[in-house]
C-alpha cells in the first residue's frame, strides 16, 4: 500500500463565534490548510473529503458533510460525514489516509467542525451526554464531567493520585495555550487556581474541564506518488491505529484506563515501528485532567499508576523530554467536538514543519495524536514523522529518543 503524507493543515480559531456558522468556519479552516500547503493546493485537486462532526444543536444531521464542502468549491467531490463523538475528524483523518493507502485518491481533506456556544448550557449538555451510554448514563442524569470524575476518583484510590496532579495538568496546558494564538482560553492559571476553582463534578473542579467551543479544522493529505508536487519537506503518516469498546463506563472492566486507547496506540505503534520512547512531541485528549493522565499510561509514556509522577516531574512541558499538549490542549485551546482530532493534527504539521512559534518544540521529527470519543467507546492514534527532504524512506532526519517500548 502507497504511503500517505500530511502536506498541510490550519484551524479556525477556537472560542465562541455568534456571528460564524459551521459553514463559515469550516471555509476559513479549508483555505488556510491550502494556503499552508507549500505549494498550494486548490479545491480541483482534492478527489475526497471525509468531514467529521456531531451536530451539536441538531443542525444538519442529514448530509452534513456535504453541507460543510458545498461552500469550498468541493461539488462532485464525494464527500463524507465521520461520526464517532469527540472523536469524530481523528477517524476522518483515517479514512482519509485509508483513501490513500487504497489507491481510490490521491489527494483527500480531512476535517471537522462545530458550533456549540449557540444553544443554552441545558441543551449543551443533552448533546454531550448522547456521546455517552444512553440508557443508563444520559437518561439517569449522568454528565461526562460526572464519568470522568468516577475515573478520577477510582484513579486516586487506586494509585494515590492527587488533587494537585489534576491540577497540574491544567497549569501545563493553559501554559501552553497561552503561546498558541488560536486558543479559546489562551490564559495562563496557578496550581492554586485550578485546585481551589468550583467543583463541577468531585474531585473535578472548572480548571479541570475543557470548555464548550466552536472551531473547525482541516488537514489535507496526499499519496507518496504525488507528495512532491506539493511539498519537499514531507510528513509521512507512519502509524494509524483505531479501536472500539462499551460505550458505557459501567460497562468495563477498568475505570483507571481507556482500554481503546492502549489498543490504539499499539496497533499505531506497530504501524510506524516506533514506541513511545522514540516520540518527540504528543497531542493526546485532555476533556478532563484526568484523562489526560490516563494518556500518558495507555499510551506507554510511564506505567501505570505514575502519571502523577510524570506531570510532576516536568516531563511533559515545554522543554522537558516529551512535551505534551503543546497547542494548549482541549483543556486551554478547546473542545469543539468535531474539530478536536484534525485540530490535534493541526499542531502536529505545525510542530514538524517548524511553524509552532513560541511552542516549538526545537529538532521535532516525531509526533503522535490521540482522540477519544466520549469516555473510551472509541479512539484513534496517528503518528506523524518528518522526512529528509532527500531521504523517501524517511530514516535520516529521525531523533529517537530510546529504545522501542510498548505501552
Amino acid at each position: 500500500m502507497r504511503d500517505a503524507y500530511l502536506v498541510g493543515a490550519a484551524q479556525t480559531d477556537f472560542g465562541s463565534f455568534p456571528d460564524e456558522s459551521y459553514r463559515s468556519l469550516f471555509h476559513t479552516a479549508f483555505e488556510d490548510a491550502c494556503d499552508s500547503v507549500p505549494a498550494g493546493i486548490t479545491p480541483d485537486d482534492v478527489d475526497e473529503a471525509f468531514v467529521g462532526t456531531l451536530g451539536v444543536g441538531g443542525r444538519q444531521l442529514g448530509l452534513a458533510g456535504p453541507a460543510a464542502t458545498e461552500h469550498v468549491g468541493l461539488d462532485g467531490v464525494p464527500t463524507t460525514r465521520v461520526e464517532n463523538a469527540c472523536a469524530a475528524s481523528g477517524y476522518a483523518v483515517r479514512q482519509a489516509v485509508q483513501a490513500i493507502k487504497s489507491g481510490m485518491a490521491d489527494v483527500v481533506l480531512a476535517g471537522g467542525v462545530e458550533v456549540m456556544t449557540d444553544t443554552s448550557s441545558d441543551a449543551t449538555k443533552y448533546w454531550l451526554g448522547v456521546s455517552g451510554e444512553t440508557e443508563w448514563e444520559r437518561l439517569s442524569g449522568t454528565t461526562f464531567a460526572g464519568v470522568y470524575a468516577q475515573m478520577a476518583d477510582a484513579h486516586m484510590a487506586e494509585h494515590g493520585t492527587s488533587r494537585d496532579a489534576l491540577s497540574r495538568v491544567a497549569v501545563k496546558n493553559h501554559a501552553h495555550g497561552a503561546k498558541n494564538p488560536h486558543a479559546h482560553l489562551g490564559f495562563e492559571c496557578s496550581l492554586e487556581d485550578a485546585r481551589d476553582a468550583a467543583v463541577v463534578a468531585d474531585p473535578l473542579t472548572l480548571y479541570h474541564c475543557c470548555p464548550t467551543t466552536d472551531g473547525a479544522a482541516a488537514a489535507l493529505i496526499v499519496g507518496e506518488d504525488v507528495v512532491e508536487r506539493y511539498t519537499d519537506a514531507p510528513i509521512r503518516i507512519a502509524g494509524v491505529g483505531a479501536a472500539s469498546d462499551r460505550v458505557g463506563l459501567f460497562q468495563r472492566d477498568t475505570y483507571t484506563s481507556i482500554p481503546a486507547s492502549r489498543e490504539a496506540a499499539n496497533r499505531a505503534y506497530e504501524m510506524a515501528g516506533v514506541g513511545p520512547d522514540d516520540l518527540d512531541f504528543a497531542e493526546v485528549h485532555d476533556c478532563f485532567s484526568i484523562a489526560e493522565l490516563l494518556a500518558y499510561e495507555d499510551l506507554g509514556f510511564c506505567e501505570p499508576g505514575e502519571s502523577g509522577d510524570l506531570v510532576a516531574s516536568g516531563a511533559t512541558e515545554l522543554g522537558g523530554d516529551l512535551p505534551v499538549n503543546t497547542s494548549g490542549g482541549l483543556k486551554s485551546k478547546g473542545h469543539p467536538i468535531g474539530a478536536t482530532g484534525a485540530g490535534q493534527v493541526v499542531e502536529a504539521f505545525e510542530q514538524l514543519s517548524g511553524r509552532a512559534g513560541d511552542r516549538q518544540v526545537e529538532g521535532a521529527t516525531r509526533g503522535l495524536t490521540h482522540n477519544v470519543g466520549g469516555s473510551g467507546g472509541a479512539a484513534v492514534v496517528h503518528v506523524f514523522e518528518r522526512e529528509s527532504p532527500h531521504d523517501s524512506d524517511g530514516a535520516s532526519g529521525r531523533r529517537p529518543r530510546g529504545k522501542e517500548a510498548e505501552p
